[in-house]
């Protein structure tokens, strides 16, 4: 019996790999004896002394140190989530970050909102529109973030955060989400101001609903708003503008005698067919407004007057009507001149253009952001670059700033054409201004400057547009690397390549893969293998990740081809 218990023991060492050292014949008599011994009457006693007497033998050929093991500190490796979410940092936007907890499809109330918070950002008004306004989310997800939103401390429910809601719901036709918010508004307590109603209509108007615009415009009551005058000049002014015109007279012939017609009103129409060139119609409503209602025409309804003539080609009775406004009691004004302007641009008549632009700075009428929007954009669209230059200079020399879209209209023909040097006196200057230019603006310049080898210029305004807060996407380092191989400076545009990837932006490199070598396309290769590896674990995802992770895997792709040809 012993034996075998000995044997049982010794077994699991010879297993574990242990050394045994072979026993003594001293130290094997207690088997002897014990195997000798046939009888039944061994007591227990010296059953529990054998064994004693073996584990104490074993003791001593085993030795175990008595101490406890002392603990082996080792690195921790940073967990997998902490790793997603840093990489999540680095390549997502506030607004990103905030939209990708709907990609999760998370469902109820709760979950929703406890993910929101849990992403860590400090939602501001502007963080809450950019949200809003950009992506593609269904109208459930856009509720949720907005029920979220109104419990933050720094987004007030007031009609200014209604109003971008509203906007971004109709933009994207949830109408059934528009008339949910509009009751939640209402039960609120907030009154929709004239913007909020003009939102409303042009959202309907846009998705061609048109009758649901009139709908809502004798319905106003119902969501706090009054169907007065203010709401029919918004309705016609609207109808105007998506040129449905028709309607809009409709509307002007059942509402009279409901509610008083002011000059806003005959504007409006008199405006939305001067559009179309129907100067028959425009004379009509201009008879009805002095004779019917006593009103007598100002000076939009005479610059109306004029576009409407020079639509129709009638351009020398459009100049007899402006040079007898003042005998008929109107005095010329910004406007006038500017449909002058207008309907000479319009015949390509750029001399008689300026001929009304310096009678207009002559009579004392000084131009506006219109008139050299007009003019600014007609010389470059003829290829005029010096007089568009001047014209510039002249309305920045009177305290007129371009805003964000103009100096990018302006920015984009100069970049179709010939050498960048007027698209970067247009950039200098509008920057010397104070104005702001658009991340599009900056693109269309590093294109420029790239085609033509400006390495210098290319880098200076890579770092302004940096400054600015704009992020460089995948355009952006391909413009900079391109422009590096081209000028030889193959090892800065490794860096940019290197830089790239690192923020998860994979760029086309295969025009300069004899010029960059083999190592960089491994590394993009194991860069993008890397990343897309990463990706389906992470779940706090955004639409721009996703467009990232596409260009992962055409990254990965091009690389491949790059292998094989190298």
């Amino acid at each position: 019996m012993a034996i075998l218990r000995i044997l049982g023991f010794l077994r699991p060492l010879r297993t574990s790999g242990c050394q045994l050292y072979p026993l003594s014949f001293a130290s094997l008599r207690f088997l002897s004896v014990e195997l000798c011994d046939g009888s039944s009457g061994a007591t227990e006693s010296n059953t529990s002394l054998s064994e004693g007497f073996v584990l104490e033998q074993l003791s001593e050929l085993l030795s175990i140190d008595p101490e406890p093991p002392k603990p082996r500190p080792f690195a921790e490796k940073p967990s997998q989530e902490s790793a997603l979410t840093s990489l999540r940092d680095r390549i997502l936007t506030p607004d990103e970050k905030l939209r990708g907890v709907f990609l999760q499809k998370l469902r109820g109330r709760s979950a929703v909102e406890s993910a929101l918070s849990d992403v860590g950002v400090d939602l501001t008004e502007k963080i809450f529109a950019d949200v809003l306004n950009r992506g593609s989310w269904s109208g459930e997800a856009m509720v949720s973030f907005f029920d979220w939103a109104m419990q933050q401390p720094k987004v007030t429910p007031c009609v200014e955060t209604y109003k971008v809601m509203l906007k971004a719901l109709g933009r994207r036709k949830f109408f059934d989400f528009v008339e949910e918010i509009l009751r939640r508004m209402n039960n609120a307590g907030v009154q929709p101001n004239a913007q909020t109603v003009e939102i409303l209509m042009d959202n309907y108007l846009r998705a061609r609903r048109v009758s649901k615009a009139v709908q809502l415009f004798r319905e106003l009551e119902k969501i706090g708003a009054k169907c007065n005058l203010e709401s029919l000049n918004i309705l016609l002014r609207c109808l105007c503008r998506r040129s449905h015109v028709k309607v809009a007279n409709s509307v002007f012939n059942t509402t009279r005698g409901e509610i008083p017609f002011d000059n806003a009103t005959y504007n409006a129409i008199i405006g939305g067919w001067a559009k179309f060139g129907r100067f028959d119609k425009v004379e009509r409503y201009w008879m009805m407004m002095m004779t019917t209602d006593g009103l007598s025409p100002d000076s939009v309804t005479f610059s109306h007057i004029i576009e409407a003539l020079g639509r129709a080609g009638r351009i020398d009775d459009a100049v007899d009507v402006f040079e007898k406004l003042e005998e008929r009691g109107c005095a010329r004004d910004t406007m006038t001149y500017n449909a002058m302007i207008s309907n000479f641009i319009s015949i390509g008549d750029f001399d008689r253009c300026i001929e009304y632009y310096k009678g207009m700075t002559q009579s004392e009428c000084l131009p506006n952001i219109d008139t050299y929007t007009r003019l600014i954009g007609a010389f470059l669209k003829a290829r005029r670059v010096a007089d568009a230059l001047e014209l510039f200079d002249e309305m920045l020399g009177q305290g007129i700033l371009p805003s964000t879209g103009m100096i990018t209209c302006f920015i984009e023909p100069l970049c179709s054409f010939g050498p960048p040097h007027a698209a970067m006196l247009i950039y200098e200057k509008s920057r010397k201004a104070g104005c702001v230019l658009s991340l599009k603006a900056y693109k269309l310049l590093l294109m420029r400057l790239s085609r033509f080898g400006k390495s210098g210029l290319l880098l200076k305004i890579w770092e302004e547009m940096q400054d600015n807060g704009y992020a460089s996407d995948k355009e952006v380092y391909e413009y900079i690397v391109n422009v590096l191989c081209n000028i030889g400076q193959v090892d800065n545009a490794v860096l940019v390549v290197e830089e790239s990837l690192q923020k998860g932006q994979f760029t086309d490199i295969r025009p300069n893969q004899n010029i960059l070598g083999i190592n960089i396309v491994r590394d993009c290769l194991a860069t993008s293998n890397l990343y897309l590896n990463q990706m389906p674990q992470e779940t706090e995802l955004a639409q721009g990740t996703e467009l990232r992770t596409g260009n992962a895997r055409c990254s990965r792709n091009c690389a491949l081809d790059m292998l094989e040809v190298i």
